[in-house]
């Protein structure tokens, strides 16, 4: 069960797929738009209802851009998700009763932890991001960084609250359907805390080691990669390929952006002043490019497409972060919001990106200077070539299924 924008989705599907090939029946519960992401696979599809894409593109959801990352912003966000969480109880309720467990991304584990409790049946939780407070970081999602070990464990409880607050409303009611009493709004966090409820953070250990501090029960998986429908590339893109040298990659996934047309000719003079072809995706941001040394795609495979690129300029998501490392290309994060800001300065942690270009900040001279860097400097394809073996060999489905197995008896 997830719910969320691409990004928060299409790593189930591999999981899923993953699981259905050890010999589970697994259904996928997400928003019905993700339908096509497991056409295909054997896994099942259980729709939630309102359009993720619609809602990032209302007023309010574009608003977010105005906003400065931190707290603000992040109750902001929690409360236009509020506004939606309650119209999936009735769906995730009815994909709960066929079931033997619930495995719970984090957009939905107060929800459907609530639902598991009510209908008996035991449940995982499966997080992108490590948000379980801890001293080493402040929380991803208000751009990780460090605000002191104090700080940052401060911090995580209250990015956890502020989660928990988003089904202020929809908890109490499923409570109330299933015939559980109800508690203050912290009781169910501080109940999975001390029964240790198993949490798998779906990234590798090598991009963030599990936390000293992380109570037991929490631990790092490794990536969940997405169920490929198809990892063909187009003609178009395998002529563009071989009619010069490897272009860079240009994507803003789910993100959404207020003006795409400035965006993507700012970006398409920084890659001519750098000398350098592109391809660009439109994703949700809707980017596009004209001209013999830039192409204009839609839905490519990641898996497919980035192996053959020169670097990577993306918005610094989870999944697109992930599908980067794992193809062993540099790339250049362009964060826009929430834990854009952590995965950034992960990339230039390790070494793969040079400094992140913010979207709030960036400019043509920014951009090619980022793009020089990263193209003309081996260090960062060596640094990224290397992480990208070891990336390609670790198995993250393998402890959720042993997780579960245990969970299922």
């Amino acid at each position: 069960m997830t719910a969320g924008s691409r990004g928060d989705v299409a790593p189930f599907t591999g999981l899923a797929y993953g699981l259905a090939q050890a010999g589970h029946e697994v259904t996928l519960v997400t928003h019905g738009s993700f339908a096509p992401l497991v056409a295909g696979s054997g896994v099942a599809f259980h729709p939630l209802p309102v359009d993720p894409r619609t809602v990032l593109e209302s007023e309010q959801g574009l608003g977010l851009h105005r906003s400065t990352t931190g707290p603000g912003k992040l109750w902001r966000a929690v409360t236009m998700a509020r506004t939606v969480a309650d119209s999936m109880t009735d769906d995730l309720l009815t994909a709960a009763r066929t079931s033997d467990a619930l495995l719970l991304s984090a957009s939905v584990a107060p929800l459907g932890y609530a639902i598991a409790e009510g209908l008996r049946l035991p449940s995982l939780g499966l997080n992108l991001q490590p948000v379980a407070p801890t001293r080493e970081f402040a929380p991803p999602m208000l751009g990780g960084g460090s605000w002191g070990t104090l700080g940052n464990r401060m911090a995580g409880h209250g990015v956890g609250l502020a989660i928990e607050h988003v089904f202020a409303k929809a908890v109490p009611n499923a409570r109330t359907r299933l015939g559980l009493p109800h508690g203050r709004r912290t009781t169910a966090r501080r109940d999975r805390d001390r029964r240790n409820w198993p949490v798998l953070h779906g990234f590798s250990p090598r991009v963030v080691p599990r936390p000293r501090d992380w109570r037991p029960g929490l631990d790092v998986a490794g990536y969940w990669w997405p169920y490929d429908v198809t990892t063909q590339l187009p003609p178009e893109v395998e002529t563009f390929l071989a009619e010069g040298p490897p272009p860079v990659f240009v994507g803003l996934g789910s993100a959404t952006v207020p003006n795409p047309e400035h965006l993507s000719t700012l970006i398409v003079r920084a890659l001519r002043q750098a000398g350098v072809r592109g391809i660009f995706q439109r994703g949700w941001a809707g980017l596009s490019a004209e001209g013999d040394d830039m192409l204009t795609v839609g839905e490519i495979a990641h898996s497919a497409l980035f192996p053959h690129m020169a670097a990577i300029i993306h918005h610094a998501g989870a999944g697109t972060t992930a599908a980067a490392l794992r193809a062993g290309v540099p790339a250049i994060p362009v964060p826009i919001q929430f834990d854009a800001g952590f995965w950034s300065t992960r990339l230039t942690t390790l070494g793969v990106a040079p400094t992140p270009v913010p979207l709030r900040r960036l400019t043509t001279d920014a951009l090619t200077s980022a793009l020089t860097q990263v193209t003309r400097d081996t260090g960062y394809r060596e640094r990224a070539q290397q992480l990208g073996v070891q990336i390609r060999e670790e198995n993250g489905i393998t402890p959720v299924l042993k997780t579960l197995n245990h969970l299922t008896g």
